[in-house]
């Protein structure tokens, strides 16, 4: 092999390892920070449509936690839902009347619709969350699976990137009104 084409090959190398790099990074960023995710179904109206594309960030959570109403990706089984964080650890959690009582305390839910009028009582167990779709007459949520593991939620998710009407941060119902 002549030494220009020894030059060749090293310059071929040394142009395509940027390349490489970026891909590595763009990989690592997808698996375990951000992934997009796309909404399926209405079980989540009015606050997501069916279709719509989100951002799940994947490590916020774990660092600072789940917090009540926070939207949440989980994997349930063979597919992945989006639901509404309702009820934490530990938590005695009520419906009544279309009310929200956590520990026997009435908890403003804006995101229960006045077509929601089921009553039901429970007590999460520790390390667990139970969450429900905001279109609480049709989702199937903590109503039909029971409650979710940490290990099941995936990521929280909270920026809508497509449709790009839609782009931005999910808007807090009040804010909507």
């Amino acid at each position: 092999m002549s030494d220009a084409t020894v030059y060749k090959i090293v310059s071929f190398f040394k142009e395509l390892i940027p390349y490489v790099v970026i891909l590595i990074f763009v990989l690592l960023l997808k698996t375990y920070v951000i992934t997009p995710i796309k909404v399926n179904g209405e079980s989540m109206n009015p606050t997501l449509e069916d279709g719509e594309i989100m951002i799940l960030d994947i490590i916020s959570y774990r660092l600072k936690g789940l917090k009540r109403f926070d939207i949440v990706v989980i994997n349930q089984g063979k597919e992945l839902i989006i639901k509404r964080v309702i009820g934490l650890p530990g938590e005695r959690i009520k419906y009544k009347d279309g009310e929200l009582y956590i520990n026997d305390t009435k908890v403003k839910d804006p995101y229960t619709g006045s077509n929601f009028t089921e009553d039901f009582e429970l007590t999460i167990p520790k390390d667990e969350y139970y969450v429900l779709g905001d279109n609480r007459g049709n989702s199937l949520d903590s109503r039909v699976f029971g409650t979710f593991t940490k290990k099941q939620v995936l990521g929280k998710t909270d920026f809508i990137i497509y449709p790009f009407k839609q782009f931005g941060l999910v808007k807090p119902k009040e804010e909507e009104e």
